[in-house]
């Protein structure tokens, strides 16, 4: 089963850290995708850049709105992504407590799916 851990992060955490904070929680991840790749289960992850460089996308009835960011509802956005394989649920859930990231940001885990609700 594919598994994606979103990293989110406190929209204005980016901007408040030094440089050398995050260079080094930036090392912290690497390695953890490192550990990934090492076990065959890694597949994608990358680091997001800012919300405000972001752009929200909608078009209804044929009309395309575009809105920049940064989006004022945003509390915390998506910061970075890690996404892998592993059989069940308890080894995501070991994985994604195993991420780094849980300590500065919340990890959230979630099962790739189809985009409707199964029964």
């Amino acid at each position: 089963m594919a598994y994606m851990l979103l990293v989110m992060e406190e929209s204005k955490r980016k901007r408040s850290r030094t440089k050398e904070e995050g260079e080094r929680e930036m090392e912290r991840m690497v390695g953890f995708v490192e550990g990934l790749k090492a076990r065959g289960i890694w597949r994608a992850s990358d680091s997001l850049r800012s919300v405000s460089e972001g752009v929200r996308v909608e078009v209804r009835d044929g009309q395309r709105t575009l809105r920049d960011g940064p989006f004022a509802e945003s509390k915390e956005i998506v910061g970075g992504y890690v996404l892998f394989d592993c059989p069940t649920r308890a080894e995501a859930l070991t994985i994604a407590s195993e991420c780094p990231a849980a300590e500065w940001s919340t990890v959230e885990l979630r099962e790739i799916g189809v985009c409707y609700e199964e029964d």
